[in-house]
């Protein structure tokens, strides 16, 4: 945690807004459309009404519908609350929908506080889980319920990455699929189009932030990194409900374990962490509904073996995009984490002149990536706060590519490396033993087969 407490700002903002309220929520449907509405308010000063719809697919309403529906509407806005109480961080949140077991209560605790390390610690508060807030709930309890599933369907949300255009280019051979898309850009559209899938043929949701935030945000209210990837993860399983789907996999790697600041628990990638995993697929099948399974399919590997594997997946390399502003635009920047991380995972694979077509340029060649290098090597105090592989995979990737390059000339970001303590610390290492780790993971029997076959054949 950084030495200087933003103490001062903390304690004003807590002072002028005390209590953060999740007040209700709202659903309507259509033939064509389920529409939800959320209403948070800030001590009474602000309201917020964020929304999101997607395609209910024929529905059918009823109790059970209206149970079910229920369940999953409100559980959506427990983490979309996150996006607005953290303008202020109030210290009492009330959620009056419905009523929360103890274990419920310390299990949203749990993922508040670790989901929102990257805020905390970049804002410099002094937040612990204990002063974090204490939650209060009212109204009844919403009892589990029981899904019609299809045991040979999945969903798989798609970003517009590498890492998703695995999982949909091994499983959609295998069984039926059906594409998840939150907000299309245009890498998604176009991953998506690569598997043989239309929009038609997908289910995407569009959400909907409440413009008050932002006009908040530009006021100097408090802002950062939210669990997304939880919110996805809610979205997914009111997604396979109101599908029949027995399965979500999505496409979290182990690495996604690593703190992003060593030594922490902060880690920029919490909600997509086996920790989480494991936490979120109990809490479903004890409090929401046994019948839909969440897992990431590509748990057990590495970023490396991930790049591995994508480097024969000719058809994405034109189209995807590992980078948060290429992913809206379909064009690489060129100038972040995740493009240099990605340059440098499928390199070992595709050889730096195969990196450097997918991206137009050679990355490695940049002198003002020098200081995101820097991070990605372990050679500064943290790592970058993205969605990047850990320390070890980049270290033993670039040994790998300047072994490859043999007398060649090495680019600008090469030769300072290869003249690193953490080149002399990992050139020794043996890439080969790298791509045979397989981690735990909490894969359905049925999709470690599958997995295992595209692997090792």
């Amino acid at each position: 945690m950084p030495k200087s407490f933003n103490q001062e700002k903390l304690n004003a903002l807590r002072s002028e807004f005390p209590f953060f309220i999740y007040e209700n929520y709202s659903y309507s449907m259509d033939s064509q459309e389920l529409k939800m509405q959320f209403h948070f308010n800030l001590a009474d000063r602000y309201h917020f009404f964020p929304s999101l719809s997607f395609p209910c697919l024929g529905l059918a309403g009823g109790r059970e519908t209206d149970a079910m529906l229920s369940q999953l509407v409100f559980h959506i806005g427990m983490v979309e609350l996150l996006s607005y109480w953290k303008a202020a961080c109030p210290a009492r949140v009330i959620i009056k929908p419905a009523g929360l077991l103890p274990a419920q209560v310390q299990w949203w605790m749990q993922l508040y506080y670790q989901g929102l390390g990257e805020f905390i610690y970049l804002n410099t508060l002094n937040l612990t889980m204990d002063s974090l807030m204490t939650m209060e709930s009212s109204g009844a309890r919403l009892e589990r319920f029981t899904a019609n599933s299809d045991a040979d369907s999945v969903i798989i949300p798609v970003g517009g990455g590498k890492d998703s255009a695995v999982t949909l280019e091994i499983l959609r051979r295998e069984m039926k699929v059906l594409p998840l898309g939150l907000n299309t850009g245009k890498a998604m559209s176009e991953v998506i189009a690569a598997a043989g899938f239309s929009e038609e043929s997908s289910f995407l949701v569009n959400r909907v932030l409440d413009p008050l935030l932002l006009e908040l945000n530009s006021k100097g209210f408090l802002n950062g990194h939210t669990p997304f990837s939880a919110l996805l993860g809610f979205i997914s399983l009111a997604a396979a409900a109101v599908t029949g789907t027995r399965y979500i996999a999505l496409s979290n790697e182990s690495s996604a374990n690593e703190p992003t600041i060593p030594g922490t628990s902060v880690n920029h990638q919490y909600s997509k962490s086996l920790e989480f995993e494991i936490g979120f697929r109990r809490y479903v099948n004890t409090y929401i509904t046994p019948d839909i399974e969440y897992f990431s399919f590509l748990r057990p590997l590495s970023e490396l073996q991930i790049a591995r594997l994508f480097s024969g997946m000719k058809s994405y390399h034109k189209v995807f995009r590992s980078c948060n502003a290429g992913s809206k635009t379909g064009k690489w920047c060129g100038e972040c984490a995740k493009c240099l991380f990605t340059f440098i995972i499928l390199s070992p694979f595709t050889g730096i002149k195969g990196a450097e077509a997918v991206f137009g340029r050679n990355l490695l060649d940049d002198p003002a990536l020098a200081g995101i290098m820097h991070q990605l090597t372990g050679a500064a105090e943290e790592k970058p706060f993205d969605c990047i592989g850990t320390v070890n995979e980049v270290n033993l990737a670039l040994c790998e590519i300047i072994r490859r390059e043999g007398d060649r000339e090495l680019p600008f970001l090469l030769r300072r490396y290869r003249d690193s303590k953490q080149f002399g610390a990992s050139c020794n290492l043996s890439f080969g033993d790298s791509l045979e780790h397989y981690m735990p993971n909490c894969l359905p029997a049925r999709f470690e087969i599958i997995l295992k076959k595209a692997l090792y054949g």
